[in-house]
């Protein structure tokens, strides 16, 4: 469920939004009797959701008057980490913000490139912190569970479980991808100091204007030619936009408008006329001002070479020549020029910037007369986001990575990873590729199941904590059900999250929905582990008399103390086997679902036999037993717990759930013949939610037991 899908802005409601980004939602609610919890209601504009083709449930339709955030997401990073941004800035995670652009990367042609992509969501908690050291001095703080890409793929900080199995972690000696140390090497933006802004119109308007000749000598000749090919005479008697003068017709509006901005502060701090100059006047070394305005910019002085110039002009005049001469390719700087003195000061600019270079010198096919010099920034793609931050660029594309390869490097290489034996404020953000670049290093998005990014909540506790309530389910469930489109097929309830949780008894949602799909014809099932069911079982038997109804009991285990650590805050097992008899003396049938099975903890034949002789005692007319499903999200928290609880079945589990969500077949199997003949003794053998009714027909006769392997949600 997307908040924009849920919206209903027609009518107004929920214009003020209460949390981040969701409008249409009417309150967030706090009460006392759920201490630690916020409900947030909403009013959907549908609840009859469709199953996907895909899906092997035996059901196509679905209502859930409630939905909690279904995932399990681990936070990653320090706050102080620092994210690059798509324009090659880069700022702490701490303080990034849906909707920002930062730098991702996805694979193009088998290559992994630089990409840019959109935060999607942010969030922030306290985890426990490990610090990884790199050979180039570089230090990340992330959780354990946090993956970085290395040259071997995906790595964990620490060993543990993740959603397909025992996750490989960082060792010393594997090299991290990413580009490195040198993109977050001065990454405070320079200032446009008076040095800077002369140096960049130096290198702009030099770089920029035509070259007619390479004339020897320092400064401009009798004819007004100098030797970097600048002509005062035509970027006087010509003025600014006509073709041959500056600016030439290639140059950008960005660096033009930075050069507009620069010239009027340098108009600022020179002698000015006593009178002003009429537009397209000429005087050598000199633009004319616009009409009607006083005061002229002297390009002989912006474009003078400096005697001693210091890092700020060399910062600026590589910016200019860059905007005015540059090309970015796959993340590769060029700059092509013929005039040797500009060449020869842009690698000196480098040089005094600590950027690696080479120069190429190519002969033009006319004659041979003039040379073309290419300068090729080395280091790749670290070394292209330290130029724009040292040099600051005003052109977009000339400071886009997009395109550029991923590789690493030896300063990437990990030297170790160490618990700093405390917890930490952690950061996390979702971003349209999963990835992001962290402290020069390719970081992976926290995980997260499917329904994160769809409710947009925060992660760890959010699933108990931040419950969703669509207050208007009756109402917009009977428009559905009204449809002429609407085939009257079986809907099921409880297969993702529980309609007769604690909310239940707050809300009272579930009587409109009963009277909505039984006034309509529609067979419908249920599977809770709340006992508040009890509230509404004259309304469900009443039901059973118009349609097919089928009701299933969760009860995964009979041992109290395992169950309130398993699963804290819900009903006992003793709550729970008294609903299946207020169920059966209500004349309703009633199945148990005997999920999930935990390998190595409750499949014995013995532990089964005496869930399945409590379960026929309380009335059950059939049950299903299957072994525990790790879903994404539920894998997490639950190896988490495993890990804490009975670490020595930490690596039989990873034997067992190598395959993935599913336990290994052969366990399986072993488990479908050990309770085989359980069922059989106990009369259990029928399904947990067959659908019942007092007159029910031979078409409207269903059964929507789960298939085998499939296993609704843990908790």
């Amino acid at each position: 469920m997307r908040w924009s899908g849920q919206q209903v802005l027609d009518d107004g409601i929920g214009a003020e939004a209460a949390l981040p980004g969701m409008r249409g939602l009417l309150r967030s609610v706090r009460t006392p009797e759920f201490a630690g919890t916020v409900f947030h209601e909403v009013e959907a504009k549908s609840v009859l959701n469709r199953v996907p083709g895909s899906s092997p449930v035996p059901f196509r339709w679905t209502v859930n008057p409630y939905r909690g955030c279904s995932h399990a997401c681990v936070y990653c990073l320090a706050g102080s980490t620092r994210v690059l941004l798509a324009d090659g800035r880069v700022r702490p995670i701490a303080q990034l913000r849906v909707g920002d652009a930062v730098m991702g990367t996805e694979v193009v042609g088998g290559q992994r490139r630089y990409v840019p992509t959109t935060v999607l969501a942010h969030w922030s908690t306290s985890k426990p912190a490990y610090r990884v050291r790199l050979a180039g001095g570089t230090e990340l703080v992330a959780s354990g569970e946090h993956r970085f890409l290395s040259d071997r793929g995906w790595r964990h900080v620490s060993g543990g479980w993740c959603r397909s199995g025992w996750r490989p972690r960082l060792r010393p000696g594997a090299g991290l991808l990413g580009p490195g140390p040198e993109a977050m090497a001065g990454w405070e933006q320079r200032p446009h100091t008076a040095a800077y802004r002369q140096g960049y119109l130096c290198g702009l308007v030099r770089a920029d204007s035509p070259v007619v000749g390479d004339v020897p000598g320092r400064g401009a000749d009798h004819h007004g030619v100098d030797h970097c090919g600048l002509d005062h005479r035509e970027v006087g008697h010509r003025g600014v936009g006509h073709s041959g003068g500056f600016p030439s017709d290639h140059l950008e509006l960005e660096a033009l408008g930075r050069a507009h901005h620069f010239l009027a502060e340098a108009a600022q701090r020179v002698v000015e006329l006593p009178v002003a100059v009429p537009a397209g006047a000429w005087e050598p070394g000199r633009i004319p001002a616009p009409a009607g305005r006083g005061g002229i910019a002297p390009i002989t002085d912006v474009v003078r070479w400096p005697e001693n110039p210091g890092v700020d002009w060399n910062a600026g005049f590589l910016a200019g020549v860059v905007d005015a001469r540059g090309a970015v390719e796959g993340g590769e700087l060029r700059i092509r020029h013929t005039a040797p003195e500009i060449v020869g000061r842009v690698t000196s600019a480098l040089r005094r910037l600590g950027l690696r270079h080479t120069v190429h010198t190519e002969r033009h096919a006319e004659g041979g007369r003039r040379a073309v010099r290419t300068v090729r920034l080395l280091g790749g793609a670290g070394a292209l986001l330290r130029l724009v931050r040292l040099a600051d660029p005003a052109v977009g594309k000339l400071r886009d990575l997009g395109g550029a390869p991923v590789t690493g490097g030896a300063e990437l290489v990990v030297e170790s990873v160490q618990s700093l034996g405390m917890e930490m404020p952690m950061y996390d953000i979702t971003t349209g590729t999963g990835d992001f670049v962290a402290e020069g290093v390719i970081s992976h998005n926290c995980f997260a199941r499917n329904t994160h990014t769809y409710l947009e909540f925060d992660a760890g506790a959010d699933f108990d904590s931040q419950i969703v309530v669509k207050v208007n389910v009756a109402r917009v469930l009977e428009r559905e059900l009204r449809s002429p489109r609407w085939g009257r097929e079986p809907v099921a309830m409880g297969t993702n999250t529980d309609p007769y949780q604690r909310a239940e008894g707050r809300y009272q949602l579930m009587p409109g929905v009963i009277r909505a799909l039984a006034g309509s014809g529609t067979p419908f099932s249920l599977l809770t582990k709340g006992t508040v069911l009890t509230r509404d079982l004259p309304l469900i038997a009443a039901a059973a008399a118009d349609v097919p109804v089928g009701l299933g009991v969760s009860i995964a285990l009979v041992d109290r103390s395992l169950q309130s650590r398993l699963e804290p805050g819900t009903p006992s097992p003793v709550a729970r086997l008294d609903l299946v008899r207020r169920i059966t003396d209500a004349g309703l049938s009633c199945g148990v679902m005997v999920a999930p099975v935990l390998p190595l903890l409750t499949d014995s034949a013995e532990a089964l036999d005496a869930l399945l002789t409590q379960v026929k005692e309380a009335g059950a007319t059939g049950a299903t037993v299957l072994a525990l499903h790790l879903r994404p999200g539920t894998r997490e928290w639950f190896l988490g717990w495993l890990a804490r609880e009975h670490p020595k079945l930490v690596e039989p589990y990873a034997r067992l759930y190598r395959r993935g969500a599913y336990v290994d077949p052969a366990y399986r199997h072993a488990l479908a013949e050990r309770v085989a003949p359980l069922l059989r003794r106990h009369g259990l053998s029928g399904a947990a939610t067959t659908a019942r009714g007092h007159a029910q027909s031979a078409e409207h006769a269903t059964a929507t037991p789960p298939p085998s392997g499939e296993q609704l949600r843990l908790l």
